[in-house]
């Protein structure tokens, strides 16, 4: 990423943080963090939340870490964690020798907990987790005090040591903090430090049968590291009296958290239980599939990092949660592949063409333009010979008034090529049109012809000898309405998937370019759309490339459509 890319326009974090810089807080310094869970993969939410902590760090030349809150070994797996680094380098950030664990720090946390007991702020409660809710009360009805809540500190260390040794059973004890059962806030109801997990940890073994919980580590791992800025997304603003209580009553280096309204998604959905569902249940193919909008599946898509910035940029920082329209961030897919995406022709449906008066044998290698928007990405060769193949779609025997493509005896423009006019029309058996029989024009060559005469369309093509096969995966959005969560009661948000949202196209032929595609670079098949080669399933002797993003925004006129 670019020193220009990592500078963000202004908003309210900036300003904050600015401010302390200015006071000179924490001596000026600047140091936030991206504390991923590793139970799951990243999604364009996510990429909010790195953006922001990598980038405002980036705006005052300050550091920012990736820490893996991995507290609970139950969910956790290693290729979470591989996943979610690579979507932070694919976006454009690097924590560089910053990489930290929660689990780093469970010896320290422990001897916190013990700190705790020891001052009388937290004892060993034996209530079970629904006696734990039944006791908080409710948003309107202050809780009810523990009946182990006056333990002693002695019989709290004591017992608190035996749940470490192992000697009981998951669930049947708790650590708690001694806060205020009567509290307006409900995680200030005395909430749970530790639980009993007899679960084998990914880094430390079977060395803990004991885990802290969220709240408890994420402050006091922002402490240890010196974090001056915590940037969490709104949900956790009701937790940030827990945030600073924690790490007033330890007296410990005390951070700043700063909440923001994390980014909502027409179309789709974003919470990792749900996107869960969806992967176990079948109704994806994982969690990279392109339809998804996790991190792994826009870079199987085609999406580029580049424009997913941009995105994000636009979007900006705000206190207030919004939904933000699928169209902003494909407009913005669009602008940064117009620019940057080499060009190729590719024929979705092919109709075959015959040019009766070209040369027999003969090829020619004609100049194509890589890349309209861009001078310097050059040109390359197209072989053009007598038998074509163009869209299906661009021919029609008995054409309408407006239809301006190709039809018996008239005359179209084949890009970078020729004038050809159709001559004759060419059945099957079946009456299926299978072959057009069409002249060319050889003064034609390059797309203009020498008497001036002007054509109303100009239609892509591919050299039948030459062309390269291949399936295209068209995608659509996932769900047929803005909001899938939106359902009638006792619906599930399933009952709004888009039962079209994959069309699969095979028999497509492309231009021989095509063969010598790259994984991780998205192409313009002109007059079709954006694809890529697809990461996964992909060969030489299979091309599979998938639909990054249309050329417009089709489905935003559709959907208006079907409103009237």
């Amino acid at each position: 990423m670019s020193d220009n890319e990592a500078k963000s326009s202004s908003n309210f974090i900036k300003t904050i943080i600015a401010g302390d810089v200015a006071a000179g807080k924490n001596d000026s310094r600047v140091h936030t963090r991206f504390p991923p869970e590793p139970n799951g993969y990243l999604h364009i939410g996510h990429a909010k939340a790195i953006w922001i902590n990598f980038s405002m760090a980036a705006e005052f030349n300050g550091l920012c870490n990736l820490r893996f809150d991995d507290t609970n070994p139950v969910k956790e797996e290693v290729h979470f964690i591989e996943s979610i680094m690579e979507d932070i380098r694919w976006m454009g950030f690097d924590w560089d020798d910053r990489l930290f664990y929660a689990s780093d720090y469970f010896p320290r946390l422990y001897d916190f907990a013990v700190q705790l007991i020891k001052m009388g702020k937290a004892y060993v409660c034996d209530l079970n987790a629904e006696e734990i809710r039944t006791y908080r009360g409710t948003l309107t009805e202050p809780g009810k005090n523990s009946p182990y809540r006056d333990r002693s500190v002695e019989e709290n260390l004591e017992l608190f040591e035996r749940m470490k040794a192992g000697e009981f059973p998951d669930g049947s004890r708790t650590l708690r903090a001694k806060i205020d059962m009567a509290s307006g806030n409900l995680n200030m109801r005395d909430p749970v430090i530790y639980r009993i997990m007899h679960a084998t940890h990914h880094r430390t073994g079977d060395e803990w049968c004991i885990y802290p919980m969220y709240d408890f580590t994420h402050c006091l791992s922002d402490s240890i590291e010196g974090i001056t800025h915590s940037l969490c997304s709104l949900e956790f603003e009701d937790h940030r009296p827990l945030y600073d209580w924690f790490l007033d009553q330890l007296g410990v280096f005390h951070p700043r958290q700063i909440e923001f309204a994390r980014l909502n998604l027409s179309y789709t959905v974003l919470s990792k239980r749900k996107l869960l569902k969806l992967v176990d249940e079948g109704y994806v193919t994982g969690w990279d599939d392109p339809r998804l909008y996790t991190l792994a599946a826009l870079r199987r898509r085609g999406y580029t990092p580049r424009a997913i910035r941009t995105f994000l940029e636009r979007v900006g920082v705000s206190k207030r949660e919004s939904v933000v329209a699928m169209a902003d961030l494909e407009f913005a897919v669009r602008e940064d592949l117009n620019k940057h995406a080499p060009r190729l022709m590719a024929v979705v449906k092919p109709l075959k063409v015959v040019l009766e008066n070209y040369p027999e044998g003969q090829t020619e290698e004609l100049d194509a333009i890589n890349n309209p928007e861009d001078e310097s990405a050059g040109t390359r060769k197209v072989p053009f010979s007598k038998v074509l193949y163009i869209e299906r779609d661009d021919f029609m025997e008995d054409p309408p008034k407006k239809f301006f493509r190709l039809a018996p005896g008239r005359e179209v423009r084949l890009r970078y090529a020729y004038f050809i006019t159709c001559r004759e029309v060419v059945r099957d058996d079946d009456g299926n049109i299978v072959e057009l029989r069409c002249t060319y024009d050889p003064e034609s060559r390059g797309g203009s012809s020498p008497d001036g005469r002007k054509v109303k369309a100009t239609l892509h093509w591919v050299s039948a000898e030459h062309a390269v096969d291949a399936t295209l995966r068209l995608y659509d959005h996932l769900f047929l309405v803005e909001n899938p969560l939106a359902t009638k009661e006792g619906e599930d948000f399933t009952v709004n998937l888009n039962p079209n949202s994959l069309e699969v196209v095979e028999g497509c032929k492309l231009e021989p370019a095509a063969g010598e595609c790259v994984v991780g670079t998205t192409y313009q098949f002109e007059r079709q759309g954006y694809f890529c080669v697809d990461s996964k399933d992909s060969s030489p002797d299979n091309l599979i490339f998938n639909r990054t993003v249309t050329l417009r925004d089709t489905w935003a006129k559709i959907a208006k459509s079907q409103q009237k």
